[in-house]
C-alpha cells in the first residue's frame, strides 16, 4: 500500500509529480465509486416513468433532470454507466486475455505459426475494431453479451500485437537464457520470466483498450445494437437524446461529460503507468 501511494509523490530524480497518474486515479476513482454505488442505490428508480415529469431541467430535486419519459437522467446514468463499465470490462478481459495468449505463443515459438497468425491478425487490424464489431454482431445478434463478445474478439489483435512485440524483445534476453541454460520448460519461461515484464506495457495497453471499448459500445448502442430496453447504456441514453439538443441540451450534455470524464480518467491513468519509472 505504502508502495502504490509513492507513486503520486514527486519522483525525487526529477522533481516532477506524476499528473497524469494523479489526475487519471481521482477521475476514475469517481466514475467508480458511481458506478459501485448504482449497484446498490439510485436517488430514483431508473426505469419508472412520470408522464407529469418530462423534460424537466437541472435542479435539486433533479441533478442532471429528467428525460422524455420523466425518468431521473442522474439515476439512469448510474444504471448505465454499470452497463457501459460491465461491457467494456467485459471485452478487455476477452481481448487482452486472449490477445496475450496468442502474442505470447507466436512471439517466442515465432515459425510459421506466427507468420500466419500475424497475416491474419494484420488482416483484421485493416479495419476499425467499431466496424469489425458489426461483423460480429450481424453473426451473433443484438443485445448487451452479444456486443461484449463481438467487442472482445475485436480487440484481440491489437492485444496479440503489442505482447507479440515485447516477447521479441525479451526473449534473447540473458535472463531468458540462463533460464534456458537451467533447463527451465518454454512454458514456464513465457509465464514466469518474460511475460511479468511485460505488464508495464500491457497495463497500459489496457488503459487505452478500455477507452476504446466504451467508446465502441457508446457507438454500437447509438445505433441500437446495444444495450436493448428497459437497459440502458451510456450510448444507448445518449442516442435517446439527441432529439432533444435544443430543446433540453442539458440532458445531452449531462450523458455526453459521464462518458468524456469515463474516456478521460482512463487516458490519464494509461499515460501515468507510461510515464513510471
Amino acid at each position: 500500500m505504502k508502495k502504490f501511494f509513492s507513486l503520486f509523490k514527486k519522483n525525487k530524480a526529477t522533481g516532477e509529480r506524476n499528473t497524469f497518474l494523479l489526475l487519471g486515479a481521482i477521475i476514475t476513482g469517481l466514475m467508480l465509486l458511481m458506478v459501485i454505488v448504482g449497484l446498490f442505490y439510485t436517488p430514483y428508480n431508473p426505469t419508472k416513468m412520470d408522464a407529469s415529469a418530462k423534460l424537466q431541467g437541472i435542479s435539486l430535486k433533479h441533478i442532471m433532470g429528467t428525460d422524455n419519459m420523466g425518468r431521473d437522467v442522474f439515476s439512469r446514468v448510474m444504471y448505465g454507466s454499470r452497463i457501459t463499465v460491465a461491457i467494456a470490462t467485459f471485452t478487455i478481459i476477452i481481448g487482452a486475455g486472449i490477445g496475450t495468449i496468442i502474442g505470447a505463443l507466436t512471439g517466442y515459438f515465432g515459425g510459421i505459426a506466427d507468420e500466419i497468425t500475424m497475416r491474419i491478425i494484420d488482416a483484421m487490424l485493416a479495419f476499425p475494431s467499431i466496424l469489425l464489431s458489426l461483423v460480429f454482431v450481424s453473426l451473433f445478434g443484438t443485445g448487451t453479451y452479444q456486443v461484449a463478445i463481438a467487442l472482445g474478439i475485436s480487440f484481440i489483435p491489437s492485444f496479440a500485437r503489442i505482447v507479440r512485440g515485447e516477447f521479441l524483445r525479451c526473449k534473447n534476453m540473458d535472463y531468458v537464457e540462463v533460464a534456458r541454460l537451467q533447463g527451465v520448460s518454454d512454458i514456464r519461461i513465457i509465464f514466469v520470466h518474460i511475460l511479468p515484464n511485460t505488464v508495464g506495457v500491457l497495463l497500459s495497453s489496457v488503459m487505452i483498450g478500455f477507452n476504446n471499448a466504451v467508446l465502441a459500445e457508446a457507438g454500437l448502442s447509438f445505433l441500437g445494437i446495444g444495450a436493448q430496453p428497459p437497459h440502458a447504456s451510456l450510448g444507448k441514453m445518449l442516442s435517446d437524446a439527441q432529439g432533444y439538443l435544443f430543446n433540453r441540451p442539458s440532458y445531452v450534455i449531462s450523458i455526453g461529460v459521464v462518458i468524456v470524464l469515463m474516456v478521460l480518467g482512463f487516458s490519464f491513468l494509461g499515460e501515468g503507468i507510461k510515464r513510471i519509472k
